[in-house]
């Protein structure tokens, strides 16, 4: 049967020249349907640039290393290390940041992961995966402070190629929920508020984007992605949608995508003195990730 599937696979291959390689990432935030045929295996190296907050300096960067294997030509299995740097001053808001920080690279967590093919856009005439992962940090995100997460995400990974394989679509639609429990701080300002108290949180998410080969091995993208994102005591507490462009590089055994990804539309709550409508209080401006992959 894996043979056959293969073979299939190859074919297909053949008959769209220039499709990416399988589970190529072409765009930086969405992601394909397609796995690694068996026996394969792919390394990874993420960098996301996060600035800007309107006040004060903000920068951090989260860098992930992945490993991914496929176990069959259907089903494919991943492990990573999340390290993050993070540099702020000037800015502090209660809840989230609340002292200057410049520390990193430190060591923030790990996780785990699988994507399972339903349906091959190469095969199938459209592609369709779920991927699932789960995940256990030791820094909060947003500060660099202590704060141990628990998360779990599910992502509906839909993919078509137009145009024989030069023009592809991706789609996704996301579920995350988590678990937080931050560590106290000490000589905090009087009154600032630090909630020590674990809390659980569901985030929504649905992003879509196209991916043009405009030369052999080359493609431009854009994408864009909406998040909202539910609290134990508040609710819906705040939304936020990034959209911006992409390039592409596949080659036979490398292959490099470079995304730009500002901030366009935000809401929810505000930090004291926020002028911009955009939601700053967990997210940024703007965003730039790099991805690398080496398929082996």
């Amino acid at each position: 049967m894996n043979n056959r599937f293969a073979w299939a696979a190859a074919a297909a291959c053949l008959a769209l020249p220039g499709v990416a390689h399988a589970d190529e990432n072409l765009l930086g935030y969405n992601a394909g349907a397609e796995v690694l045929p068996k026996g394969s295996s792919d390394l990874y190296i993420f960098n996301t640039l996060r600035s800007g907050k309107g006040e004060g300096h903000y920068r951090a960067i989260d860098t992930q290393l992945e490993l991914e294997y496929g176990i069959t030509d259907r089903i494919q299995v991943s492990v990573a290390a999340n390290i993050l740097s993070i540099d702020t001053a000037g800015l502090t808001i209660d809840g989230y940041l609340p002292k200057p920080i410049d520390k990193g690279p430190r060591f923030s967590g790990v996780e785990l992961g699988a994507k399972f093919n339903v349906l091959s856009p190469a095969l199938d005439n459209f592609g369709l995966a779920i991927i699932t992962s789960v995940e256990v940090n030791r820094l909060d995100p947003h500060s660099g402070q202590d704060k141990l997460e628990y998360e779990a995400h599910t992502v509906l990974a839909a993919q078509k190629y137009f145009m024989q394989g030069q023009l592809t679509w991706i789609g996704n639609i996301g579920l995350k929920a988590g678990y937080e429990d931050r560590g106290a701080i000490a000589d905090l300002p009087e009154g600032f508020d630090w909630p020590t108290t674990p809390e659980m949180e569901i985030e929504v998410s649905a992003g879509t984007g196209l991916s043009y080969r405009v030369a052999p091995n080359w493609f431009i993208g854009a994408e864009t992605q909406w998040t909202s994102e539910y609290e134990t005591e508040v609710g819906n507490e705040r939304w936020s949608l990034f959209a911006g462009p992409s390039i592409h590089y596949g080659g036979r055994t490398m292959w490099a995508t470079l995304t730009w990804f500002p901030q366009i539309a935000g809401g929810g709550e505000r930090y004291p003195g926020q002028t911009s409508d955009l939601h700053l209080i967990e997210k940024t401006k703007n965003e730039f990730r790099l991805k690398l992959g080496y398929n082996f």
